[in-house]
Formats: structure tokens, C-alpha cells, sequence
């Protein structure tokens, strides 16, 4: 005869996913016509800027830091890497913990741990620890998306809503925002009280984001039952693979010949390991039938790339090759910046993903072009022009993966897929760093923003011939439509 607990099983029921694939939660009854909760925005958009933010105060931060302890710029731009590093292995990581144990535990321990990096950059004696004190940062900031990705899916299942535009769209304008005002607001931090204060403003940060998720965020029972196991030896085997991978990245050369040894031995075990226990980190085979998935992950790189290979490279060019002041630069500079989020702002509820990434990457083409045409006499005005087109990829990439993303993945694991399509984005960024330091070996030439523009264009073909003959793109779009 059968207990209460075997009935009980018998009794659940796995909800099939609009692609066909299990979700593991209880089916519950969509409620039609209802709206998305919005006391959830705001922890849900405060939580995912503490990323960028922490990413682009720090700019400002470096020239001081190294005067205060003896650093070298090589020194301190380990607090930049630092950073990078850590969101890029721990996003896809606590992704996936958000998927089995919820977004709101997640998202209070994350922003829990930014307060006390913050609170640790603050009092640091030494560099060392400001360094260990950006790795915790990176690794707190690395909740708050994942949780608010899972959160738009819940509510979006619980509304009927097939695609909430609108929520995807603030989180990413949100992002862009800060991205755009961190370096200003960094700098007037540090003019009122130097700068610790960069690292110090996290606790107040933290502090809000913990009242925010305690009285707003949804307490939900973990999808992972007891006798379930964490794939430990997959997340250390992950880990290690984008560590090796990055650190090659960065500085390519033949005295780290053991990088991209360590990265194919891992990335081997790490496919053994995934393909072989019944629970893992990252389903590979799952993954290999998701193509539209793999590919939106490769639009990522590509796109990533090509804007923080123009981000940087065209940043200390206008400085070094052009010989404009710091500030000119960045006043040159802030067109592209409003252009990107006037685009994302403009487009964000409009649900022609194809289109967004198609028009991106040819915006993206003509900007790299664009750059093949200046010297070291070009005007300002068409400087800023430059800008403005490389402004609009900025604004339509990232949203348009994002989007893509968000009905490509299974729902059960929209978390982790998120997470991964942020370290996707960072392999994008270290791509680019490395790119700059190929071809500004001595400074940056004007002959050397030539061949950067060569292989920034060469990628945004790659990107549209990613996107032309991806069809379910398309289909995607017209099913959101339709739904609406």
C-alpha cells in the first residue's frame, strides 16, 4: 500500500515549457490579463547595477590607489581584472543556485556580500586586500541578474504574459545608465572623501538593496531535494576553464604557454564530467540541442567584441593619437553613450529581436569603418559622429541577446543561461583588451586604430552572418506579436 509521501509523488506534475522542455515546478494557473508585480523592479533593477557600477567607478579610482600605496598602473589594473574575472565564473555559478534555491536567498546572501566588500575596500591597508576585496565584489554582484532574469520569467508565467518587453528593456537601460554615469559619479566621490569611497558607497548600496528584497522579493521553496548534490567537481572544472582562458586572453604570450594547455585539459574535463553524472552544472547534451541558444551565446562574443574593442581602443587613441585631454575624450565620448541608451529606450518594447541584432551588426560594420577614415587632424565634430554610430550596436546587441536569450532558454535554468550569457560578454570584453594591446603595442597610432578597425569589422561580419540565416529569430518575434 502505497504512503502518504509515494502518493504525493505520484501526484506532482512537471509543467511542460512553451518549447517542450521541463521546468521542474509545480504547474500553476496563469492568470490572464494580470500585471507584472511591480514592487519587484525595483530590487530587481537596483540589485542588477551593482555590477557596471562597481565596473565603472573603479576607472577613476586606479590613478589614486596606486599613489596611495606605491602601485604600478600594472598593479592596479588587477582591481579591474579582478572584478572581471570573478563575475565571469561566479555568474553562471549562482545562477544556477538561483534556479535550485531560488532567486530571493540568492539575491539577499549576494548583495549581503557587497556590503562587506565594500565595507573591506573601505578599511584595506594594502593593495592585496583592496584586490581580494574586488573579487568579493565580483562575485556579489553576480546574483542580483540571474535572480531578476528568473524573477521576469516567474512573473511572466504567473500573468500569461509571453513576453515583458518592458522589464527586460529597464534592466537593460538600467545597466547602460550606470555604465555611462560610473566614472562621473566616482569621480565626485573621490572629491569628497577619496578614494575609499568608491569601495565605502557599496554599504549604503547594500544596505537598501537588503530592505528592497526582504519586504518585496517572493519567498519560494528550493527546486533541489535534499538528496540532491551540487555538482562540485563541474563548477571547479568550469572554473578553472574560464580562468585559464581569460588569463591567456588578457596577455597572450609564450611565456604562458601552460594557460591554454590548463584550458584544453579542463575544458575536456569538464565536458567528461557533464556528459557522465546525472545531475550536472551545466547540461552539455541539453545544451548542444539548443542551437538557437548556442548561437545567441556566440552573438554574445561577437558583439561584445567589437564594443569594448571600439570602447577602448578608440578611447586612448582620441587621448594618445588625436591628442585630446581626458576630459575632451570623454566629452567626445558621451554622445555614444546617450545614442546607445536613446536606442535601447526607443526599441526596447518593439519584439524584432532579428531585426535589433541584424541592424546592430550592420551599424556595427559601418562604425569600424568609420574609424579607417580618421587621423590624427580629424575634426571634432566628426569624432563625435563616429560616436553616434557606434552607439547604436551598443543599444541593440546586448537587449536584442538578452531577449533572445530569455525565449531560448529552458525556463528551469533561465538563471544559469543568463548568467553564462554574462560571462559570454566578459570573454567579449577580455577579446577586446587583448586586441588593444596587439595593435597598440607602443600607444595608440593612428596605424594601429586602422588595423584595430580592420579586426573590429572582420568580427561585425562574423555577427550579421551569425544573424542573417537565423530564421527562428524571426519566428520569435512573430510569435511575441501574435501573443500579444
Amino acid at each position: 500500500m502505497s504512503g502518504p509521501s509515494t502518493l504525493l509523488a505520484r501526484l506532482r506534475v512537471r509543467r511542460q515549457s512553451p518549447g517542450g522542455q521541463r521546468s521542474g515546478r509545480p504547474a500553476e494557473q496563469p492568470t490572464p490579463g494580470g500585471e507584472f508585480n511591480r514592487r519587484l523592479l525595483a530590487p530587481m533593477v537596483l540589485g542588477s547595477v551593482l555590477n557596471p557600477i562597481n565596473s565603472s567607478m573603479i576607472a577613476v579610482a586606479l590613478v589614486p590607489v596606486g599613489t596611495a600605496f606605491g602601485a604600478p598602473p600594472a598593479e592596479t589594473a588587477w582591481l579591474v581584472t579582478a572584478l572581471y574575472l570573478a563575475t565571469a565564473v561566479g555568474q553562471p555559478v549562482i545562477g544556477r543556485l538561483v534556479d535550485d534555491y531560488g532567486p530571493r536567498r540568492l539575491y539577499l546572501a549576494g548583495t549581503a556580500l557587497v556590503g562587506l566588500a565594500g565595507l573591506l575596500g573601505a578599511l584595506a591597508p594594502s593593495l592585496g586586500l583592496l584586490v581580494v576585496a574586488r573579487v568579493l565584489l565580483g562575485l556579489g554582484t553576480s546574483a542580483a541578474y540571474p535572480a531578476a532574469i528568473h524573477l521576469t520569467r516567474s512573473e511572466a508565467e504567473r500573468t500569461g504574459q509571453s513576453s515583458p518587453t518592458g522589464v527586460l528593456t529597464a534592466l537593460a537601460v538600467a545597466g547602460q545608465t550606470v555604465a555611462v554615469v560610473g566614472p562621473t559619479l566616482g569621480g565626485l566621490l573621490i572629491g569628497l572623501g577619496g578614494w575609499r569611497t568608491v569601495f565605502a558607497v557599496n554599504v549604503p548600496l547594500s544596505l537598501t538593496c537588503l530592505a528592497l528584497g526582504l519586504s518585496r522579493l517572493p519567498a519560494a521553496p528550493p527546486r533541489r531535494n535534499r538528496e540532491d548534490r551540487l555538482d562540485h567537481a563541474g563548477i571547479a572544472l568550469f572554473a578553472v576553464l574560464l580562468l585559464t582562458l581569460m588569463l591567456f586572453v588578457m596577455k597572450p604570450g609564450t611565456a604562458l604557454w601552460y594557460l591554454p594547455v590548463l584550458t584544453v585539459l579542463a575544458a575536456v574535463g569538464f565536458a567528461v564530467r557533464e556528459t557522465r553524472t546525472s545531475d550536472p552544472f551545466i547540461d552539455l547534451r541539453a545544451l548542444a540541442r539548443n542551437r538557437p541558444l548556442i548561437a545567441t551565446y556566440l552573438r554574445q562574443v561577437l558583439g561584445n567584441t567589437g564594443t569594448y574593442a571600439f570602447l577602448y581602443g578608440y578611447t586612448q587613441w582620441l587621448e594618445e593619437g588625436r591628442g585630446l585631454g581626458a576630459a575632451s575624450a570623454g566629452l567626445v565620448l558621451l554622445p555614444l553613450s546617450l545614442a546607445g541608451l536613446a536606442v535601447s529606450v526607443v526599441t526596447g518594447r518593439s519584439a524584432a529581436v532579428r531585426g535589433k541584432l541584424l541592424v546592430g551588426s550592420v551599424f556595427q560594420m559601418v562604425a569600424s569603418a568609420a574609424l579607417l577614415l580618421l587621423g590624427s587632424t580629424s575634426a571634432v565634430a566628426v569624432l563625435i559622429v563616429v560616436g553616434l554610430l557606434a552607439g547604436v550596436p551598443q543599444g541593440l546587441i546586448g537587449l536584442g541577446n538578452q531577449t533572445a536569450l530569455y525565449h531560448q532558454a529552458d525556463p528551469a535554468a533561465i538563471a544559469s543561461a543568463a548568467g553564462l550569457l554574462r560571462t559570454f560578454m566578459y570573454l567579449g570584453a577580455m577579446a577586446a583588451s587583448a586586441a588593444n594591446a596587439v595593435f597598440f603595442p607602443h600607444g595608440a597610432t593612428t596605424v594601429g586604430l586602422h588595423h584595430l578597425a580592420l579586426f573590429m569589422l572582420g568580427g561585425a561580419t562574423l555577427l550579421f552572418l551569425a544573424v542573417l540565416p537565423d530564421r527562428s529569430l524571426g519566428r520569435m518575434g512573430a510569435a511575441v506579436v501574435k501573443a500579444r
